[in-house]
């Protein structure tokens, strides 16, 4: 049901602040603002996502949880999509999640709500360590065959003489 209210209010949202502002600066002004704003956040997000990166890099090596530097890759990657799409509401909400602080905000007010039950980074025990994980591994043994005479058969055509 949410979702259903966000693609219809978001925008309903950026058609009223289009018509608003640009009644207000002007057409051209109000495309340029736009136009500036992508060129800006996509710079901005490759930027902080580089960081991001880094800092997961870094919570693998220590082998520490890696929860919250995803949480905040994904977070960049959104704001990046909503500032490369045309509209001020969008723009807004996407620098706004580039700010680390309201990333960690976003980041703990989920936390709260989120509920982990159990958490492996393996699968599941298996009996016999030989047995392979999966179904597509098949066992089987081969015995090496002594060439024959070569001089009495012709070649197949996918040998070279």
């Amino acid at each position: 049901m949410w979702l259903l209210i966000a693609f219809l209010a978001v925008p309903l949202i950026e058609i009223t602040l289009f018509i608003q502002i640009g009644g207000a600066i002007g057409l051209g002004w109000t495309l340029a603002i736009v136009v500036i704003t992508a060129i800006l956040g996509a710079s901005l997000a490759r930027s902080q996502g580089a960081i991001a990166m880094g800092q997961l890099r870094n919570s693998f090596s220590d082998m520490s949880d890696p929860t919250e530097p995803l949480a905040h890759g994904a977070m960049i990657l959104f704001a990046g999509a909503l500032l490369l799409t045309p509209g001020f509401f969008t723009d807004a909400v996407g620098f706004s999640l580039l700010i680390p602080g309201v990333r960690k905000a976003a980041f703990e007010f989920l936390r709260a709500r989120v509920n982990v039950q159990s958490f492996s980074t393996h699968g599941s025990p298996r009996t016999d360590p030989r047995q392979p994980r999966g179904g597509d591994v098949i066992d089987g043994d081969y015995h090496e065959i002594p060439p024959t005479d070569q001089g009495s058969q012709k070649p197949s055509g996918w040998t070279k003489e």
